[in-house]
Parts: structure tokens; sequence; C-alpha cells
């Protein structure tokens, strides 16, 4: 099967929202009228982000999830996707059941494949995402202001337990360890939450290395500091269970985990009945773990108000 075979058979789909799509040199799009462009890029490289025998159809829906929810964080309706791919071989079976789990997660959000790459090398994943947002109304990072409440939706640090059961660190019941491998492995982005964030959010931020990183990204941005109550963060039942071995576990999952692809956003007190008032509709907890303080620096309290020691904050590539 050569090259262009191989995208003809299993990623030109018809796009008709796009003036020109797979099959030339350039896709030709047209963004609606008084919306910005917001794009992004992720790559998933195999080894790295995933080990080499995750189940295709799983990973064609992470590829472009993790994409997604960098555009759930910008407040961005997702429109077009682009899709470059390094093969070991073109195995059809493989490719077949990358494509369904790939455009299953595009179709479920409107998302057309308007152009990529292929070529043969080691098994690498990147994809390029581009969406609407209205002019002004984006979500940044930078928009932070001292007294904003701080929240998480979703349940943080299954993704985590999931790698953790993966390699052997961990054993978890049935019930915990199908839900922790889809967290991990099928991660659902939360386009919805941010579109309805637009009229509400100061900032917000999707959480892919762990809750602090990602969070620090925030403070940094918006040159404000930031205070945490352990005991609100989401957690799964197995990570709420007794014991000092449990609790580092916890603590390194939920705080520094990373995967979670949930998002991390702040808001004034002043939302917070019309934020709650989202979690219904969207069928997702949202949880309010913290507020914006001036200064600088992240400090996690635990119940009883005392300040928390930090081991690691987050996932770095190159630390």
């Amino acid at each position: 099967m050569s090259e262009f075979d191989l995208i003809r058979r299993y990623f030109t789909r018809p796009t008709p929202n796009t003036n020109l799509g797979v099959g030339d040199d350039a896709a030709l799009m047209t963004v609606s009228p008084g919306m910005e462009l917001a794009v992004s890029t992720d790559m998933l490289v195999g080894g790295t982000h995933f080990y080499l025998d995750t189940d295709p159809r799983q990973l064609g829906h992470k590829t472009l999830a993790v994409n997604l929810s960098d555009l759930a964080a910008m407040g961005a309706q997702p429109r077009w996707a682009t899709l470059s791919l390094s093969l070991p071989q073109a195995h059809d079976d493989w490719l077949q059941a990358f494509s369904e789990g790939f455009f299953a997660l595009a179709n479920a959000h409107g998302v057309e494949l308007v152009g990529g790459d292929t070529t043969r090398g080691p098994l690498n994943l990147c994809v390029t995402i581009m969406g609407e947002v209205p002019q002004g109304q984006a979500l940044r990072r930078s928009g932070a202001q001292v007294g904003d409440d701080i929240w998480v939706s979703g349940v943080l640090g299954e993704a985590a337990l999931g790698l953790a059961q993966l390699q052997d660190r961990v054993q978890l019941p049935e019930s915990e360890r199908q839900t922790c491998l889809a967290a991990l492995q099928q991660p659902q982005p939360r386009v919805a939450l941010g579109l309805a964030l637009r009229d509400f959010a100061h900032s917000a931020i999707d959480i892919s290395d762990g809750l602090l990183a990602d969070l620090k990204h925030i403070l940094d941005s918006s040159g404000v500091a930031a205070e945490l109550r352990y005991e609100r963060l989401p957690k799964c039942s197995f990570l709420t269970a007794s014991g000092v071995e449990m609790a580092v576990l916890a603590q390194d999952c939920v705080l520094s985990g990373g995967d979670d692809y949930e998002l991390c956003f702040t808001a004034p007190l002043a939302r917070r009945e019309q934020i709650m008032a989202l979690a219904a509709p969207l069928h997702l907890p949202l949880t309010r773990v913290g507020k914006i303080v001036s200064g600088q620096g992240c400090k996690l309290r635990a119940a009883d108000g005392s300040v928390m020691k930090v081991e690691k904050e987050g996932y770095d590539h190159f630390a």
C-alpha cells in the first residue's frame, strides 16, 4: 500500500464545511465572521506518551482528544484538524482501528480532517487542531484575578492511577481498574464546559501535566498566587483509603500525575451559583478547590490549615 493509498483509504472523509480538504498542497478554510482562529498542536510519541501495544482504536481517540482539550481550555469551538503520522509499517487492521477511533471523536465534535502527512519511522502521532472563538472572548491563562475561586472539572488522578496499574505499581479492584484505564486511554475533552465558561471564567487551562504544574502556568501568566485545599480536590474512592502509602500515592496522582485532561479555571465569587448550575446539564462534577491570592506560588493546605509539603509538581519532558 502506497502513502497515497493509505491516505485515501483511511483518512479521507467528506469535509462539507471546508473550502478545500485533503488532496491538494494545502487546505482552504473560511473563518466565520466575528471569530478568531484558535490553533494548537500536540504530539504523541510511542514509548513516551503511550505504550506501543496500546489498542489502536483507543489511541486514535486520544490522539485527537488531547488536542480538543486545548481548545476546550480556550473556550473555542473545534472546526478543523490536520494529522501527521510516522508509522513503522502500514498494517491494515491497525490503521482501520486507529482511524475509526479518531473519526468517532471527530464526528462527535464536528471536526473535519483537512490534511496532514505520513512517513515511515518510529510511531509518532501529531495533530494540529483549529477552532473558532468570538473575538476577544477566548479564555486565557493570563486573566486570573485576586479573589477568584479556583475550580476543577471531573475527578483528578484517575489517569495516573491507570498508568500505575499498567506499570504494576498498584493493583486496583475491577471497578476502579476499568474506570482509571479509560481515563488514561480515552480521555473526554471538556469542550462543552469550555464553551460555557466563556461567560463566567477569568482564566483556564487543561490539566495535562498535573494540577500543580498546570495551575502554575495560570499563576505565572496572571502575576498572582494561589491557595488550594487538599481535602477539596476531587479524588476517586480508591485514593481516599486510609494508610500512609495510599496517602502518598493519592498526592502523587492527584497533584502531579498528569493526563487528566480536565479543566482548571478561575472565576469570580459572584459566579459560583451559575458555575454550579453547569454541572447537571453537562453531567460533570465541578469542584471549587481554592482561591487566587496576591503574591507568588501556590500553597497547598491540609484540612487543619497547615501548609503541606509537595515533592513533585508535575511532568516535564526535559527535567
